[in-house]
Order: C-alpha cells, then sequence, then structure tokens
C-alpha cells in the first residue's frame, strides 16, 4: 500500500489544529492544579484508543447506539463549551473528587483530546484517505499531545502565573467559538 507523503501532512497538519492540544494547555494546567497531577501515559493511550476504535468503527458504532454523527457532535461541542466556560468565567462546572483516574479519562481524553469534533474529523478523513494514511496520522499526533502532557510544568514555569491567566482567557474564548461552530454545524442535522 503506497502513503502519499503530501496526504500524511494534509491529515496529520488537519487532526493537528482539530485536536488542538497547545490551545488546551490553559485548561490543561488548570485541571492538573486541581487534581494534583495528570498521568499523561493514561490520558494519551486512552484518547488514542478512542481515535483508532472511531476510526475503524465509528459510524457502525453510534448506528448500533441510535445516534447520528451529528447528535455526537452537538453533545461534544456542549461539554466543550462547558469547559471554556470554566476558563474564562474561572468557575468550576465539573466538580473535581481528586479521582485523576477518572479525570483522566473525562473531560482530558475525552472530549478535551478525543472529542466529537476529533472522531467526527477522522470519520470524515476516512472517507477521502487511506485508513493507513490517517492511522499514522493519529499516532503522529498522540506522539505530540503525549510531549505536551508530560511538559505542563515546564510550559507552567516559561508562561508564568499572571501568563497563564491571561492565555488561559483566550483559549476559553477560542474553546468557546469552537464549541459554537461545532454546534451550530451539526444542529441543522437534528432537525428533520
Amino acid at each position: 500500500m503506497h502513503i502519499s507523503l503530501n496526504e500524511l501532512l494534509t491529515v496529520t497538519f488537519t487532526l493537528f489544529a482539530v485536536i488542538d492540544i497547545i490551545g488546551s494547555v490553559p485548561l490543561l494546567v488548570s485541571l492538573k492544579t486541581s487534581l494534583g497531577s495528570i498521568n499523561a501515559r493514561k490520558a494519551t493511550l486512552i484518547s488514542g484508543g478512542l481515535m483508532i476504535v472511531f476510526l475503524f468503527f465509528g459510524q457502525p458504532f453510534l448506528n448500533i447506539l441510535g445516534v447520528d454523527v451529528h447528535s455526537f457532535a452537538v453533545g461534544g461541542s456542549i461539554l466543550i463549551f462547558i469547559l471554556g466556560l470554566e476558563m474564562v468565567l474561572g468557575m468550576e462546572f465539573f466538580k473535581s473528587d481528586k479521582n485523576a483516574r477518572a479525570s483522566t479519562a473525562v473531560p482530558i481524553a475525552f472530549p478535551l483530546i478525543a472529542g466529537s469534533g476529533t472522531l467526527t474529523t477522522i470519520m470524515s478523513l476516512k472517507a477521502n484517505y487511506e485508513e493507513l494514511t490517517v492511522l499514522i496520522a493519529i499516532l503522529i499526533n498522540l506522539v505530540i499531545i503525549y510531549i505536551v502532557l508530560r511538559s505542563l510544568n515546564l510550559i507552567e514555569t516559561l508562561i508564568g502565573p499572571a501568563g497563564m491567566i491571561a492565555v488561559r482567557k483566550f483559549f476559553g474564548v477560542i474553546l468557546l467559538a469552537i464549541a459554537v461552530k461545532i454546534f451550530s454545524a451539526n444542529v441543522g442535522g437534528l432537525i428533520k
């Protein structure tokens, strides 16, 4: 099977933009502060598992549940919107029980890393590119995600407390905009 380097770069950068792990750093630092720590390996493995499962079984899985892609995307957009509100308003909607294991899965692995936007993008990419190309792009993005999650302390030190507050509010607004975009792009598909 031949893999085109141009296609691989396109798919990799598309996923990188949708996952937006760099833009999620302020939220991740905030979650790390409230939880005490984030298990980078576990978060990467869970989000990677979700992405790979959706690559191969996404559409049939949603069909079994009786959920269409639009409903899935709207649900994920609401969660992303709430996370954005937390960042902008400084309020805590996701009450932390200090259980880092549970928080690694929700909201870090899903919906932050492997959210509805990422999963529906993977299903869309599969329609246009070879499965192997999409799979390799997912693996490349997982390496980047792991490096960012492992470097949160360094990133936090470089930016500083005041910088983190400013960046957190800015990216909170970006997260709200992404949520609204995902919602508006999919809510029309719910009305039949």
